[in-house]
């Protein structure tokens, strides 16, 4: 995949190209500048996500990965939100919004993806630490939640990652994350 401007007629949600959503970054802190990185399409999209991360069924949430550095250490993720997830009917009736701790599971989903990409046989990845979370925003059925993921360190057995929620420009959650390897993962259906 090449990397390119996101333009600013791109209409896609989650990535929009606006100018001042993109002179905005830098004020808001994101982990790093999107409007330089081309998030046009899926580089990879469910079934390859699948190959790489454990978590199935409900608890897949990542719909695709849009863009990654070529060392594994940077990506951005893509959850788009859908009216039919099993916390919509609940959380909260009448005004669906996305449950802070999902939103934290997708960004330790986007890291161990970007971890997993490093070994033949991808790992069991259990969470030791969420560190300095705060949530700055709503996310709703519709949105399309980018996931960005910024490796602090990684070793064979345990990473550490900022990871990252953002809606059309809009910071939604950030975190620090460490996660712990237990063992290769059982990739079964």
């Amino acid at each position: 995949m090449s990397s390119g401007q996101v333009t600013q007629t791109e209409t896609r949600p989650g990535v929009d190209g606006a100018a001042s959503a993109r002179a905005g970054e830098a004020r808001r802190g994101l982990l790093f500048d999107l409007a330089s990185l081309d998030l046009s399409k899926d580089r990879f999209d469910r079934e390859a996500i699948g190959r790489r991360n454990p978590h199935r069924g409900d608890m897949a949430l990542l719909d695709a990965v849009l863009w990654t550095s070529d060392d594994f250490k940077r990506g951005v993720g893509v959850w788009r939100v859908k009216g039919t997830e099993f916390w919509v009917p609940g959380h909260f009736p009448g005004k669906p919004m996305l449950p802070g701790v999902l939103q934290v599971e997708a960004g330790a989903q986007m890291s161990v993806f970007l971890y997993n990409a490093r070994f033949v046989r991808p790992k069991l990845a259990a969470f030791t630490h969420i560190e300095e979370c705060s949530f700055r925003g709503q996310v709703q059925p519709g949105d399309h939640l980018l996931i960005l993921a910024d490796e602090i360190k990684a070793s064979d057995k345990r990473f550490n990652s900022r990871i990252q929620g953002v809606v059309n420009g809009r910071v939604t959650f950030e975190a620090t994350i460490t996660g712990i390897a237990l063992g290769e993962a059982q990739m079964d259906a």
